[in-house]
């Protein structure tokens, strides 16, 4: 079949969800695979396989190049500034875009924009220019690139995967982003001696021309009902908010997630504390177990996500993972030996996959489908910003009381 064909023949909406199998021994507890016999949802997981670890070789080649050439890490969290304030602003416009246009060529537009970006960081290092207002402008760009894409991206699940099996599909891409947040740096890292950073851009533009072609395979999924055509304006984005305003469940899921990172991620404070209470492990050994501890919690999570993916109460599951990180970040805070504080990081990760899964599925089913792209957008601007707002909140706090105190408390 070709393209045009797999285009126009696949359904614009989920297909109806078939009777889940009885699952036995240890099939129920490892990882729901049922929205993978879809053929379009498949086809848009499997580029997230590749670009969750090649975009991970770009967000550690961009801050050891400033880093490189301006010697300063102030620089480096500079940089970090310019790619958020963008990436803010068109994940806010990004959704209302979304809910008025056809999400496929969307987001053909937007990966294709976020590969010529990657093309574009591995000139200017192969050519050697050295210009970190270059590499901040490049950078500013992809993330405006990837505002507009996420909530087309994340809003356009609900069309391809039936209802039931949204927390199933959440836990799927939500596991593969993770592994990527691991796997990601540490190849880097291997590869940067060997191959030097022109080419681990090149790495991740060529794999991005993967989720291009995914893309493009994708049935049209273009704005359902006949209503008058609207323009993606700031009207239509305060629209969205007051949306939210007016259903509890949306607001809930984003302040709970809100109140867990802010609150709760203690990223920040884990230089000091390599340095400080876990120094008699190595410092470099510390930092590197406790950057690795969450993700690999999660990781953990998805690979065992059969254990709660098919729950049905998904307000409580969200409320319980909200407290079960609390609970285990407390615990990383009251640890002194560094192995049992990893532990606590890692339960942590399994709470915010499990949090993760349910909002997801919260987002894509309590909102209607004209306004799951505005949902998405919100839902993209707490993700980010909530951990960056976590930083100044445990950096300023670790500084007045110490690190473990300020973790803990």
């Amino acid at each position: 079949m070709d393209t045009s064909e797999s285009s126009s023949t696949e359904p614009d909406t989920a297909p109806p969800a078939a009777p889940a199998p009885p699952r036995r021994g240890w099939r129920r507890w490892a990882m729901d695979t049922r929205p993978l016999r879809i053929p379009a949802y498949r086809r848009l997981w499997s580029s997230t396989i590749v670009t969750a670890v090649g975009s991970q070789l770009t967000a550690v080649a961009v801050p050891k190049q400033i880093y490189d050439i301006t010697g300063s890490s102030a620089w480096v969290g500079y940089a970090g500034l310019a790619g958020l304030v963008p990436m803010v602003v068109f994940a806010l416009w990004g959704g209302a875009v979304a809910d008025t246009v056809d999400r496929r060529k969307l987001l053909l537009v937007t990966n294709s924009g976020i590969a010529v970006t990657s093309l574009l960081f591995w000139a200017q290092a192969v050519t050697g220019l050295d210009s970190v207002v270059v590499l901040m402008v490049l950078l500013a760009l992809q993330q405006a690139f990837f505002g507009l894409n996420s909530p087309a991206r994340n809003a356009s699940i609900a069309r391809l995967v039936p209802a039931g099996e949204l927390p199933a599909a959440n836990a799927l891409g939500s596991t593969v982003m993770q592994t990527g947040l691991v796997a990601g740096p540490l190849l880097a890292g291997v590869l940067i001696p060997v191959i030097g950073l022109p080419v681990l851009y090149l790495i991740d533009a060529l794999a991005l021309c993967v989720t291009v072609w995914a893309v493009f395979r994708l049935p049209a999924l273009p704005p359902l009902g006949e209503g008058p055509a609207r323009r993606a304006g700031v009207r239509e984005i305060a629209a969205g908010f007051r949306y939210i305003s007016g259903h509890k469940v949306l607001l809930l899921s984003f302040l709970a997630d809100i109140v867990a990172m802010v609150l709760g991620m203690p990223r920040a404070l884990f230089p000091q504390l390599a340095a400080q209470t876990y120094a008699s492990y190595g410092e470099g050994l510390a930092l590197g177990v406790l950057f690795a501890g969450i993700p690999v919690g999660a990781v953990l999570g998805g690979l065992f996500s059969g254990v709660f993916s098919r729950a049905r109460r998904h307000g409580w599951m969200v409320i319980g993972a909200v407290v079960g990180w609390g609970v285990a970040i407390a615990g990383f805070g009251l640890s002194g030996n560094l192995w049992l504080a990893v532990a606590f990081l890692a339960a942590a990760g399994v709470a915010d996959m499990v949090s993760m899964v349910f909002r997801g599925a919260i987002l894509l089913s309590a909102a209607t489908d004209e306004m799951r792209g505005r949902m998405q957008g919100v839902f993209t601007v707490v993700v980010a910003g909530g951990p960056r707002l976590a930083d100044v909140l445990h950096g300023t706090s670790g500084s007045a009381f110490g690190p473990r105190a300020a973790v803990a408390g």
